[in-house]
């Protein structure tokens, strides 16, 4: 079982009321072998929201109580985002997720890039609070960039396996 952003199985649930629908990611939920997560809609946050970024450190800083995630107005969001992370961590445990293929860029999921904190579009490498928050416990994070069936085979079912083969 992996933990796959909600967004990337085709629901409406990015800061702008989009998704970013990837069909290898609705097929492993559609057949029993994903969870879906949103950190900030698990926290609260409703769908369309303002953009936020991580401002004044890294997500492990966010964590440590350090730097903070702001919106685009400068209201500090850092709770919520903490909030969720947490509770995509409990699911994590509950069903001993391994890996979590999640939408790079945001200050929850990304796995890889997060935003400078700027609000310029501007990104650098890092991860979000969740991405962070689920390392830390050991599960293995990817960006949907890398989302293939290469990628999820290690941690899908046999079953599941032969029939993503045939998928393919």
């Amino acid at each position: 079982m992996i933990l796959i952003s909600s967004c990337l199985a085709g629901f409406n649930v990015r800061y702008d009321g989009s998704n970013a629908k990837n069909e290898l990611a609705s097929w492993l939920v559609r057949h029993g072998q994903a969870i879906t997560i949103c950190p900030e809609i698990m926290s609260g946050f409703e769908t369309p929201r303002r953009p936020s970024e991580i401002v004044g450190g890294t997500a492990r800083d966010v964590i440590n109580g350090i730097a903070s995630v702001q919106e685009n107005n400068g209201t500090d969001v850092t709770e919520p985002y903490i909030m969720g992370a947490n509770l995509v961590l409990k699911i994590a445990k509950e069903h001993h997720i391994k890996a979590a293929f999640l939408k790079d860029s945001s200050p929850s999921c990304g796995s890889h890039y997060v935003y400078n904190g700027t609000f310029t579009g501007k990104k650098l490498v890092g991860k979000g609070i969740t991405a962070e928050l689920l390392s830390q416990y050991g599960v293995q994070t990817f960006p949907d960039d890398v989302l293939s069936i290469d990628t999820v085979m290690p941690f899908i079912d046999r079953s599941a396996q032969v029939l993503l083969k045939k998928y393919s």
